[in-house]
């Protein structure tokens, strides 16, 4: 009977000996998973305080531009001497939105229903692309694409839509090979939603083929 209560009294302890150790490998193992994810939070925590950072600083960098802009057209200088994109361009400057836009015709890009840039645009979106890099680098761009409300016939292009978001497409692609960040740039295309003037004649249906390139500050 004593062997027996001694040989119980062994089983029992190697049991809840066994287990205390199973235990302690257990929480090692929670108390690791969970410094780890600690880790990662910090980590997260730290880097949404840069990203925080980044975005203050651009802002403050953003509004000074606008206060610049507004000083040197105060001035008399003219809004595309004072956005640095110069005389020839047709440039304008929006301080509530903080946006600068420059509008290009779409003449000037593109040939009749077609979506390809022409070759002697080259230069046009040269400079444009320069002075991106120059004067507004890390800001946002929308590229916007627009048209006339002539209903497509004879190309290949679905409707305006299309056209006009191929476009636009067209001129992104061109500006990211000339160094424009591409996670700072994207294409619109607004077919004919969005006239400048009525569709009443030629000379109204051209000023509203364009793209226009849109730099936001704010």
């Amino acid at each position: 009977m004593r062997n027996v209560n001694v040989k119980t009294i062994l089983l029992v302890a190697g049991f809840i000996a066994t287990a205390f150790l199973g235990g302690c490998t257990d929480w090692e193992k929670k108390y690791s998973a969970l410094n780890v994810e600690h880790q990662n939070t910090m980590g997260l925590l730290d880097r949404e305080k840069t990203e925080k950072g980044q975005l203050a600083e651009q802002v403050a960098q953003g509004q000074q531009t606008i206060e610049e802009l507004q000083k040197q057209i105060k001035e008399g200088r003219s809004t595309a001497q004072a956005s640095g994109f110069g005389e020839g361009y047709d440039v304008a400057f929006d301080a509530a939105a903080g946006t600068v836009t420059v509008t290009l015709p779409n003449a000037i890009l593109f040939n009749a229903g077609k979506a390809d840039l022409k070759e002697s645009t080259n230069k046009e979106l040269d400079h444009i692309a320069s002075v991106l890099d120059s004067q507004y680098k890390d800001r946002r761009i929308a590229v916007v694409g627009h048209t006339d409300s002539d209903p497509i016939k004879k190309s290949k292009w679905a409707d305006n839509w299309e056209l006009s978001a191929q476009r636009s497409l067209s001129v992104v692609r061109y500006m990211i090979k000339k160094g424009v960040q591409e996670t700072k740039i994207q294409a619109v295309g607004m077919g004919d939603s969005k006239p400048v003037v009525t569709n009443d004649s030629a000379a109204n249906k051209a000023k509203n083929r364009r793209v226009e390139i849109v730099v936001y500050m704010k």
